[in-house]
């Protein structure tokens, strides 16, 4: 008979490689591509969206080296609680806690959400019965729950297998519809300023940020990795990187395949909800076979998703239990799966009870769901983001000695403060495109996470920690 025991640390042997198959699985490339990309191009700045992508990617790498030199003075896994905790006390770290766990719920539940409405969908296509999305929800989120409560290794090499088959489709993707131009040919017009500034680039910059939502995991992990000092920089690195090129690469390629001119007509086909970018430019490019590899790539990327933020969601109460600020018994380690088993336990039943209330209350598994879901997660994460940025400049302003160098210590750190507060007002003020809803219910949305900040700083006292 197994036991849990409380007050152990999680142990692991992921490398760098491990980590960023973790990373890039929460990231969900190929539900970023299917749905993202149209919204990007079709509400934004049409064949300008690669542009987006780019930026996005660029400001968070240049948030990820102050997040990467304050690294080595983090002994734990917390990830942004543990940062903004250290550079800037208790009561905002507290507060960043809630966050947290408020923007990784609501994207799980929201991919929940999309995976029952993907699956329903699919069986219809061949032929199967029609059944309520929340049917296909909770059969997920029962391998959910196994797979989470063992050890991080086996998630890591289901993750791994997932990601591994999504990337390699949409590598070959990229090379057809690259060697199979549209009527424009091999072209570069998408980073042309004249292209990319037409429209509404922040709206483009917007999608893309939410297809980065989890990269923080890096950090996340930390107790689990073989080597944290020399692995979470790597990995956070490598992870912004490959995401970043991927999306890049990728939306630039459909530009190429379909043509500058008539890719935003194209992408509002799909929002219209008259075609599907991403399946039918497959089947153009590779066929109905490719086509039906796609879409059942498209729902192993779903699943890679919420099992990496169920991981992730699972090891934040882990360690916010070990500091004291949620019941002791979630810091409890499964003596034979070195996991945080009880912690993922709970996380299960919160999200079954939250997709349960939402099936019966009987919203649309889209635009209801994951729409608004999304939106909290995005919000959230900027936030998370900034707060993490303004407590590395504060840390090493007060720690002058463990100065690592001027661009590390002050002028990355600051940049990113600058960039993310551009990006926070890109969401917001663009927030009803994010979740379909009208202008009350997304400022109610919007709210949440703010809401969230100030409640667990003001209203969150901490109990007796256990030790390290």
């Amino acid at each position: 008979m197994t036991t849990q025991t409380e007050g152990r640390r999680l142990n692991g042997h992921l490398g760098p490689i491990g980590i960023v198959f973790m990373v890039v699985a929460a990231a969900a490339p190929l539900t970023v591509i299917g749905g993202n990309m149209p919204l990007a191009m079709g509400l934004g700045n049409g064949a300008g969206a690669p542009v987006g992508f780019v930026i996005a990617a660029l400001v968070l790498l240049v948030f990820s080296v102050g997040f990467v030199t304050m690294t080595p003075y983090v002994p734990e896994a917390g990830a942004f609680f543990s940062y903004v905790t250290l550079g800037l006390g208790q009561r905002l770290g507290k507060g960043v806690a809630v966050v947290a766990l408020i923007a990784y719920t609501a994207i799980q539940i929201g991919i929940y959400g999309y995976i029952g409405w993907a699956i329903g969908d699919t069986v219809q296509f061949y032929g199967g019965p029609q059944l309520p999305w929340p049917i296909y929800s909770f059969v997920i989120l029962a391998i959910v729950a196994v797979l989470g409560y063992r050890h991080i290794d086996l998630s890591a090499k289901v993750l791994g297998l997932a990601l591994a088959l999504e990337i390699g489709i949409v590598v070959v993707l990229d090379l057809v519809m690259v060697t199979n131009p549209g009527p424009a040919g091999v072209t570069l017009a998408s980073f042309s300023p004249s292209v990319f500034t037409q429209g509404t680039i922040g709206i483009a910059i917007l999608f893309a940020l939410t297809g980065f939502i989890g990269f923080e995991a890096t950090a996340v992990f930390r107790d689990e990795a073989r080597d944290p000092e020399r692995t979470i920089p790597i990995a956070t690195y490598a992870a912004v990187i490959i995401i970043g090129a991927f999306y890049a690469i990728t939306v630039w390629a459909f530009v190429v395949a379909i043509g500058p001119d008539n890719v935003t007509a194209v992408a509002n086909q799909t929002l219209d909800g008259e075609g599907n970018m991403l399946l039918d430019t497959t089947e153009t490019m590779l066929g109905t076979i490719g086509r039906d590899i796609v879409n059942v790539l498209l729902l192993t990327s779903l699943f890679a998703c919420v099992l990496s933020f169920h991981n992730v969601i699972a090891r934040y109460q882990f360690v916010l239990s070990r500091k004291g600020l949620l019941p002791s018994r979630l810091a409890a380690v499964h003596d034979g799966h070195e996991s945080p088993a009880f912690s993922s336990v709970v996380q299960t039943i919160t999200a079954a009870i939250i997709v349960a209330i939402l099936a019966v209350l009987g919203i649309d598994p889209l635009v209801g769901v994951f729409g608004s879901m999304a939106g909290v997660a995005t919000v959230g994460m900027v936030i998370l983001m900034l707060t993490t940025s303004v407590a590395v400049l504060v840390f090493f302003l007060r720690n002058k000695d463990r100065v690592s160098g001027v661009w590390q210590t002050r002028i990355a750190p600051g940049l990113a403060v600058l960039g993310l507060l551009g990006c926070l007002w890109l969401v917001l003020s663009n927030f009803t495109l994010v979740t379909g809803g009208s202008v009350g219910l997304s400022t109610v949305l919007a709210a949440i996470p703010f809401l969230g900040l100030v409640i667990g700083a003001l209203a969150w006292k901490p109990s007796t920690s256990i030790s390290s």
